[in-house]
């Protein structure tokens, strides 16, 4: 679907004069009655002025771009999310974490390789899904619920074993819940390697 362009209205330059003429008989009444030295506008253009200088990325706002997850098909049962270690250092998670939440959400087994920063599922997978998971994953554990920035840091507090959401942009924290281990169905294989533990 395209999105239809929104049209800019044309201001009449007449009317902006009048308006600014009004403005200032407004703003000197309203100086002559508070007694105070700034008007409103100033006072918002200082705040401005401050902003820009100090802190530019809140006056600017920087806007987070995540590349799309890159999937293949390796044979007839397996998947390969080719840019996984890209995109885990793009959002600035752990492979690790990221990838006990995509096995937990598929319900799945898979392998890591570090060096090339593939990712292997079992299973078939279209990008669709593999996109919509990365998508829960950056709502629940690296987007601010406030500003809704993505800079943020994901760190586990020791004593109370909690993992915090620390924002970069405004300061906000919150805490977020562990990625729960998905249901795994016990093989003829984990059968015999637990009775070979037991004996």
């Amino acid at each position: 679907k395209k999105k239809k362009k929104k049209k800019k209205k044309k201001i009449d330059e007449e009317a902006l004069e009048e308006a600014a003429k009004e403005d200032e008989n407004g703003e000197q009444d309203a100086k002559a009655d508070d007694g105070s030295d700034y008007s409103y506008q100033e006072l918002l253009q200082r705040v401005y002025g401050f902003l820009q200088d100090k802190n530019p990325d809140l006056v600017e706002g920087k806007r987070f771009k995540l590349k799309p997850p890159q999937v293949l098909r390796e044979g007839t049962k397996k998947t390969v999310f080719v840019n996984f270690g890209e995109i885990c250092g793009i959002m600035n998670r752990s492979v690790d974490q990221v990838q006990s939440f995509f096995l937990a959400e598929l319900g799945t087994d898979g392998s890591n390789d570090v060096a090339s920063g593939k990712f292997t599922l079992k299973g078939r997978y279209y990008p669709k899904q593999v996109e919509s998971i990365l998508k829960k994953y950056l709502n629940e554990y690296v987007q601010c619920q406030l500003c809704k920035s993505f800079d943020t840091s994901l760190t586990r507090e020791a004593s109370t074993r909690l993992y915090f959401i620390n924002c970069n942009r405004c300061g906000a924290s919150r805490s977020v819940s562990q990625v729960k281990a998905g249901y795994k169905s016990i093989t003829r294989q984990d059968r015999k390697a637990l009775k070979a533990q037991k004996m």
